[in-house]
């Protein structure tokens, strides 16, 4: 009895791992993001701005937008968006996406339906703040959510190659297990070829504990129109790690394409691949 009760903790506290409606939504990204391990935050060149940190929409004053579909074809969940950043316009970037994800599987799938409105404004040279407003919609057999909510950040350009930044994230508190408050601190390096970023995720709500994920990676473009990108993360809530690969095709007019890759090592065992599709004018 002592044995088969010691079992059914186990296999309770393993299920409680894996399963982290928490995480569900931190991950929807872009290929080029899913092939650097998921370390964009700091970068500011493509749309996850509306997602990650909404002060580097304003980093590179351009136009830009994309469309995202992934799939991870174990746990049988995927996502499609569509993201439009318009920095160049005026001083005042502003931004809006909308993502469609699946998650779950058997009774516990759900549909989210995730809509984004951001700003963001250049204070000078090396300081940007930006705000990004959150609607949720869920419906399934066991999750659900109608809930309105928010993310804030600040970037600081500390030189013509270096980037740093600070975002808080579900800032208003809304009950739903998929929008508990998180907080990320992120650095990116971009020397021309060659682009190297780290980020970590705290969370200090989720399970009443702290948890922390990393991110890090890296992008080298081959004759100024192939980039090819390798990253690595690891998982606080699953404490599983995952390495990441990707490849894109940048064209002189501004447009191109990126396919990313994602392998669990060990936990749920995820293997996601991504595409964007992207556009992109000054």
């Amino acid at each position: 009895m002592l044995l088969r009760a010691l079992v059914l903790i186990a296999l309770c506290v393993s299920t409680t791992a894996l399963a982290q409606p928490a995480e569900d939504l931190r991950d929807v990204m872009s290929a080029r993001a899913y092939g650097m391990g998921g370390a964009y935050r700091a970068l500011g060149l493509g749309v996850d701005a509306m997602m990650g940190n909404p002060a580097a929409m304003v980093l590179y004053p351009s136009y830009r937008m994309e469309g995202t579909g992934a799939w991870d074809s174990h746990r049988k969940e995927g996502l499609l968006g569509v993201s439009v950043i318009d920095a160049a316009t005026s001083r005042l970037g502003m931004g809006m996406d909308y993502h469609w994800v699946s998650v779950g599987r058997g009774g516990a799938r759900a549909s989210a339906h995730l809509s984004s409105l951001g700003v963001g404004l250049p204070i000078s040279q090396s300081l940007m703040l930006g705000a990004t407003v959150r609607y949720l919609r869920m419906s399934g057999q066991s999750r659900f959510a109608n809930s309105v909510t928010g993310d804030a950040g600040i970037m600081l350009r500390l030189s013509q190659a270096l980037m740093a930044g600070f975002s808080a994230h579900n800032l208003v508190d809304t009950d739903n297990d998929e929008l508990t408050r998180y907080y990320s601190a992120h650095i990116g390096v971009m020397t021309g070829l060659l682009t190297l970023a780290g980020d970590v995720r705290a969370d200090f709500t989720t399970n009443d504990t702290t948890t922390f994920t990393y991110h890090g990676g890296l992008e080298y473009i081959l004759g100024q129109m192939f980039p090819v990108r390798a990253g690595y993360s690891y998982d606080g809530f699953t404490r599983t790690s995952q390495v990441s690969a990707g490849l894109g095709y940048m064209s002189e007019g501004g447009g191109g394409l990126d396919f990313g890759y994602r392998h669990d090592l060990g936990g749920p065992k995820g293997r996601m691949l991504a595409l964007t599709i992207k556009m992109n004018m000054n």
